[in-house]
């Protein structure tokens, strides 16, 4: 426990500078903050229970989360005492270089995950799919359970640094806003959405049936296609996408 608050804390540090959070910016509420780290509302309480006592935020009962004080860069997500993640989390690299290394990333994730996971972990990613698909007529909410269908997939690789690559580096590995129909209407079509709820679909089957060779490769069809959906993006020369922060 004191481990994953540890890097609950850091996580949280992380967001609010790489995010470059004012004073004031509402993190959510303790529930949406649970959903957002994969961390137990207990977790999330201690970890913004010792952000408190350092003035980094500050709970409102009823209302949520906020930024009190904007820790320094030196000081959030361990950088110093973690000198391995530091040159991670310092990636100077362009769009389409980062998309590649998420393929190779989550591929491989998905083939764990399909010889790993628990029954909990199946269920949670089972879930994730199928809350993404009932949520096709809600734009703004689909990058958020996109990120958590992905993010149930590490977990259940039960590698800790998977896991916390995961965490670390989602910022900057999923870009947002993926799923904007304002953003480019040629691209975001229900088409696309209903295409990529096939795949979610392909990939939960193929984790479920355990075979790894087939999870790995319905992982590589669906990053395919929304990486060639990235390119049309950048090929647009407008797009927001190439700013990797949330």
């Amino acid at each position: 426990m004191d481990t994953l608050t540890s890097r609950t804390i850091q996580a949280l540090k992380a967001l609010i500078i790489e995010g470059q959070l004012d004073k004031g910016h509402k993190l959510g509420s303790l529930n949406e903050l649970s959903q957002r780290f994969g961390v137990s509302r207990t977790v999330i309480r201690e970890a913004i229970s010792a952000l408190r006592s350092d003035g980094v935020v500050e709970a409102r009962h009823g209302v949520g989360v906020f930024v009190h004080d904007v820790p320094q860069p030196e000081d959030s997500s361990g950088y110093d005492s973690e000198p391995t993640l530091s040159p991670l989390r310092q990636l100077k690299t362009s769009f389409m270089d980062l998309l590649e290394l998420r393929m190779a990333f989550e591929v491989h994730a998905a083939g764990l995950a399909a010889t790993r996971r628990s029954w909990a972990q199946e269920s949670n990613i089972w879930n994730a799919a199928r809350q993404f698909e009932a949520s096709i007529d809600d734009e703004a909410s689909l990058d958020h359970l996109d990120f958590v269908f992905h993010r149930a997939i590490a977990e259940a690789t039960n590698n800790g640094a998977f896991i916390e690559f995961f965490n670390l580096m989602s910022l900057q590995i999923i870009p947002q806003p993926a799923f904007s129909k304002e953003l480019n209407p040629a691209l975001i079509t229900p088409e696309y959405i209903q295409n990529t709820v096939r795949e979610h679909r392909a990939i939960c089957e193929a984790i479920s049936s355990g075979n790894s060779d087939e999870a790995r490769e319905a992982m590589r069809a669906h990053l395919n296609r929304s990486h060639l959906r990235y390119r049309g993006f950048s090929d647009g020369g407008t797009s927001p996408l190439s700013n990797l922060a949330q």
